[in-house]
């Protein structure tokens, strides 16, 4: 206990300034699509012959179209393209559909909403939810999707159950992948309901793989058209930590149905999107997704070993945390034994280390065990890394050796 206490010690006296709250890309990481700038050449003609620069195409450019069908494993047609956030572009499908009706009535006028959150999830997606008044229903998340005996149970017995949520390929946070039996279930899961039911579909991270060949994940809309539930499945992508993070496009996919209403909402707030940003994106990454995230990849694997390496070494085989050991994505998360997470990022912060506060993976920031801890290691150096773990690994242990 002593040798710890003095190790604490020194860490405090040479803190870190390091705040990894955010998954976000690295310099390097931007650096790569520096090409975007003057990729047009002056040239803003698109392949019918139209004018870039000008109104028009609520849809977007077919160009950027065929770019979100690859990554959101659909054809063309089932894509609008959206501006740079993919949240704005899951804001306005809800609100779509509480006060005007998606494809059934407008949710608004069938009482009380629900939505389904898989826990731990995605804190953006519960800020959202709640702007709503949507009461939020955790169901576990497991290796393989949510639990789908406990969400299917949930989606029969709650009549108020309006929407659920999805992140389908290296879940934030976990790192997950949704296996092909888990996106067959879920995509029947609207004929289960008691009421009408969307099913968001947030593949944010659909090609941040660390391997290649990449990881494939089952697409949603096939099993959605065998089961007839296609008009019930919203997706949503972006590139934004693909190219710029405040730069880039983003979005939808669905059935025609589905954009029909979409478009109808987007025409009384546009007159067109940014086509000019939409044809830079085409010509940069249509043909060279892969090539392009494999550099993506060389960058930020090694941080990915760097944080397994380090928790190892302070924690490995003490039977004081799991983690997760994700093939992609942006995230790890550390579970704690129950009642130390929230003491152990506010032990961090004095250190200089900044973390997700304990409790935002969850519904209303409660996290009902105070367990889990979700580490974004994209941002910072491997060294810093390595300090950041410690510190983590150090807060962890001497709270367990302080408790009572």
């Amino acid at each position: 206990m002593g040798a710890l206490e003095s190790r604490w010690d020194e860490l405090q006296r040479s803190p870190l300034t390091l705040d990894l709250t955010r998954g976000k890309p690295a310099p390097e990481q931007l650096a790569l699509s520096d090409a975007l700038d003057g990729i047009l050449g002056g040239d803003y003609r698109l392949e019918d012959g139209s004018d870039a620069r000008n109104y028009g195409g609520l849809r977007g450019i077919p160009e950027a179209r065929r770019l979100g069908a690859q990554l959101l494993g659909t054809d063309s047609e089932n894509i609008i393209v959206c501006g740079n956030s993919s949240l704005q572009a899951m804001q306005l499908v809800i609100d779509t559909a509480m006060r005007y009706g998606l494809c059934d009535e407008r949710f608004s006028a069938l009482g009380s909403a629900h939505a389904v959150v898989p826990v731990p999830g995605y804190d953006r997606h519960f800020a959202l939810t709640e702007s709503f008044d949507i009461e939020m229903i955790p169901v576990p998340i497991t290796a393989t999707g949510p639990d789908m005996d406990a969400l299917e149970e949930t989606i029969r017995s709650d009549s108020q159950c309006r929407f659920l949520w999805c992140i389908p390929k290296y879940s934030n946070p976990t790192g997950c992948i949704y296996d092909p039996a888990t996106v067959d279930r879920i995509a029947a899961l609207p004929n289960e309901a008691r009421g009408p039911l969307l099913i968001l579909w947030d593949n944010a991270y659909a090609v941040h793989d660390f391997n290649f060949p990449k990881a494939e994940l089952a697409p949603i809309l096939t099993s959605a058209r065998k089961h007839g539930t296609d008009d019930s499945i919203i997706m949503f992508a972006s590139t934004s930590k693909i190219t710029f993070a405040g730069g880039g496009i983003a979005f939808i996919g669905g059935s025609e149905t589905t954009l029909n209403a979409i478009e109808a909402r987007l025409a009384v707030m546009t007159i067109g999107p940014d086509k000019v940003n939409q044809l830079r994106h085409a010509k940069f990454l249509n043909g060279r997704v892969d090539d392009h995230m494999a550099a993506h990849a060389r960058i930020l694997k090694p941080k990915f070993e760097t944080v397994e390496r380090s928790l190892q070494t302070h924690l490995g085989n003490r039977d004081l945390a799991t983690w997760t050991r994700p093939e992609g994505g942006y995230f790890v998360t550390l579970s704690t034994a129950p009642g130390f997470a929230t003491q152990v990022v506010a032990m961090a912060a004095t250190a200089g280390l900044v973390l997700t506060p304990a409790g935002a993976t969850f519904p209303y920031g409660h996290d009902p065990e105070d367990s889990v801890i979700r580490i974004a290691p994209t941002f910072a150096s491997n060294d810093e890394i390595e300090k950041a773990i410690e510190i983590l690994a150090v807060c962890l242990e001497l709270s367990i050796r302080r408790s009572p």
